[in-house]
């Protein structure tokens, strides 16, 4: 299983009224590893002819980021079969060494001409192993 890892650090722009890490900006940043583990796998051919949608979303809070804390946003796929694929993102505080917050997603693969539903292809899955 190969994982994908970024460092940010926490911008006055990813605060709430409480001056931590506003929850909405959490999730974006599930969305945006992907994304970005996605892109840096993907062949101009798999992108030209397939895209993700997501299903589900689940996560957990554990613990808070403040202004110019460093993240540490690691992901990795668990499982991949028919048209959906699950991926799990951890993100941990690497000022406090505390787990920020974890999440699980679940992906369709669509077919970008027909925009439903079509079967993960081997060579998809061989991406994130």
């Amino acid at each position: 299983m190969q994982t994908f890892e970024k460092i940010i650090t926490v911008s006055e722009e990813d605060l709430d009224q409480l001056n931590h890490v506003n929850n909405v900006r959490y999730v974006q940043w599930v969305q945006d590893i992907a994304e970005a583990h996605w892109l840096q796998n993907v062949t101009k051919d798999i992108l030209d002819n397939y895209f993700w949608v997501l299903i589900s979303h689940h996560i957990e809070y554990k613990s808070e980021a403040t202004l110019g804390d460093q993240l540490k946003i690691k992901t990795f796929v668990s499982k991949s079969e028919g048209v959906s694929s699950i991926r799990h993102v951890e993100i941990s505080n690497l000022n406090t060494n505390k787990i920020a917050t974890i999440s699980e997603t679940k992906w369709c693969f669509m077919d970008i001409r027909t925009k439903r539903p079509t079967r993960i292809t081997p060579e998809v899955v061989s991406l994130f192993d």
